[in-house]
């Protein structure tokens, strides 16, 4: 990089920062209440639902940590970006109008309108750590780690830097700011990684154009265009064994990554609550149908150029230094000054939107659904709260970070493998306390638990044994949230726990605008796995 890209990307900071000052301001004498800053005054339209769904999605770890395992497991690692757009769709269909209905701010709140302050806490308590312990440092980390290979800057540094700037825009405006800018992030994101793709693809045909050079990496690197991995035996082929075990075959179209999908889509505070801040039901069914859309795409950004890196810079990970995080920014090596400067700063927009998004919903779940419940408070008040918070947890984040991440060869595999600690038991409750009128506080508490305690049993006789039945995660994820329905419904109320929710069919009715959108997405990934089988 040179002073003109160090010139764009500084642009990109003062433009990001001055706009969400803007969009954030209160009319004079005014402060923000808790509904402004949390949820955005619920004002929120379905394209500005869209694209934060996906900025907040799209971070270091996708961009990076999905370039790097597409460059070594190949095109399978996309099966994450499509099969997400049929979450989006049911949780759309199926679990939005749940939380819109009970008019909730936070997802722990809707349990304790279900069940008790126990759960609601419980719940709280996993996330706050999952966020804190596992997401914040792996984004944080990634995003130094590009950050070092294009500028030799400190990890450290930073990873300071970048959480510096993602408070600079949101600490003040909140969910709005957030939002709203991130329409700018993911317009800036979608143009850099489609221009990397292009120059990397024209790059293979020798200057012949991006469907010549995309049908030479077909034609060279057919392994790589396995969308379903083949089961292989460990002792036979132990390196194509471990991709297996990350994707374990056709078990990720039937198996635990529908318990990943639908936690992170439907009950997943910061993806959430883009969707509590909709203007109406409609308006945020929308949102997420057009999230489902840009995900089919978002291959081309976050696979697509890990994959060009196989024939560029060689077949083997040595050829990286045994480090496949470098597969993404060996790939900006070849583009021009400028071009690089904004694509540096389309990475950055990435990293500290996803910051942002965090730091956001962890302040939100730590005021609404603890500090709130022990204390009494102003409504004004929450909001500096919140500020604290999510500062707070951002740099607890930075400490842990490089002790958690210093020495795993793919972060983005290590966010799945530890979420998947968490997310069966999460979503285990949210599904009970809405479809499992009989279940009651102590049935899901003992169910979680005895839940929890299994999944980290086998992770820890697996890590002992090396037993390959259940050594993949996903695998894993499917018996912990079968133990957790199995324990709950033996404990469960023999009669209606009497907070039921009262849902009727015409709650669950959508929209024809939605219903034909998600026959197309549904159709376009038939194809698509069709063609790639």
């Amino acid at each position: 990089m040179n002073s003109l890209d160090y010139l764009i990307v500084g642009i990109y900071a003062v433009v990001l920062i001055t706009i969400a000052t803007y969009v954030s301001l209160s009319k004079k004498g005014e402060k923000k209440t808790a509904e402004e800053y949390f949820l955005a005054g619920r004002s929120l339209p379905w394209w500005a639902i869209g694209t934060s769904l996906i900025a907040a999605n799209i971070a270091a770890d996708q961009i990076i940590g999905m370039n790097g395992d597409a460059y070594a497991m190949g095109i399978a690692i996309a099966t994450y970006e499509w099969t997400a757009a049929v979450a989006l769709i049911v949780v759309g269909k199926f679990l939005l109008p749940v939380y819109l209905k009970q008019k909730v701010f936070t997802m722990p709140q809707l349990l304790s309108q279900r069940y008790d302050k126990n759960v609601s806490t419980l719940l709280a308590a996993l996330m706050l750590i999952m966020y804190v312990m596992v997401i914040l440092p792996t984004i944080l980390w990634l995003g130094a780690k590009a950050v070092n290979n294009l500028t030799g800057l400190d990890l450290i540094f930073s990873m300071i830097l970048l959480g510096g700037l993602s408070l600079a825009y949101s600490l003040y405006g909140g969910l709005k700011a957030v939002a709203f800018t991130d329409v700018i992030q993911v317009s800036l994101l979608i143009f850099a990684g489609l221009f990397v793709s292009y120059v990397g693809l024209n790059a293979l045909s020798d200057g012949n154009g991006v469907i010549e050079g995309f049908a030479v990496l077909q034609s060279n690197f057919p392994e790589k265009f396995d969308v379903i991995l083949p089961y292989v035996d460990k002792e036979t082929d132990p390196v194509a064994y471990g991709n297996y075990v990350k994707l374990p075959g056709v078990w990720v179209l039937i198996g635990g990554m529908w318990i990943a999908h639908f936690y992170y889509w439907g009950t997943n505070q910061y993806i959430t609550q883009r969707a509590l801040g909709g203007k109406s039901l409609d308006e945020a069914q929308k949102g997420l149908m057009f999230a489902g859309f840009l995900k089919i795409f978002m291959p081309v950004v976050v696979v697509l150029p890990g994959l060009i890196a196989v024939a560029l810079e060689g077949n083997a990970i040595e050829s990286l230094g045994g480090d496949r995080s470098k597969a993404y920014p060996s790939m900006l090596s070849l583009l021009p000054n400028g071009i690089l400067g904004l694509t540096f700063a389309a990475l950055v927009a990435a990293i500290v939107s996803s910051l942002a998004s965090l730091t956001n919903s962890l302040s939100t779940i730590f005021t609404m659904d603890v500090y709130k419940n022990y204390t009494k408070v102003k409504d004004t008040e929450l909001v500096n709260v919140g500020r604290f918070a999510g500062t707070s947890g951002l740099i607890l984040s930075i400490i842990v970070a490089p002790i958690f991440l210093g020495s795993l060869d793919s972060a983005f595999q290590y966010v799945q493998e530890y979420m998947g600690l968490f997310s069966p038991v999460i979503l285990f409750v949210f599904l009970s306390a809405i479809f499992f009128k009989k279940s009651s506080s102590k049935s899901v508490l003992v169910g979680s638990l005895v839940a929890l305690v299994v999944g980290v049993i086998m992770k820890l006789y697996v890590a002992q044994t090396d037993e390959s039945l259940i050594e993949p995660f996903m695998h894993q994820m499917a018996i912990s949230f079968g133990v957790a329905f199995l324990v709950s419904f033996a404990l469960s109320d023999k009669s209606d726990n009497a907070k039921v929710f009262k849902l009727t069919y015409k709650d669950f009715e959508t929209s024809k605008l939605f219903n034909y959108g998600s026959i197309i997405i549904l159709l376009i990934l038939s194809g698509i796995y069709g063609y790639y089988w």
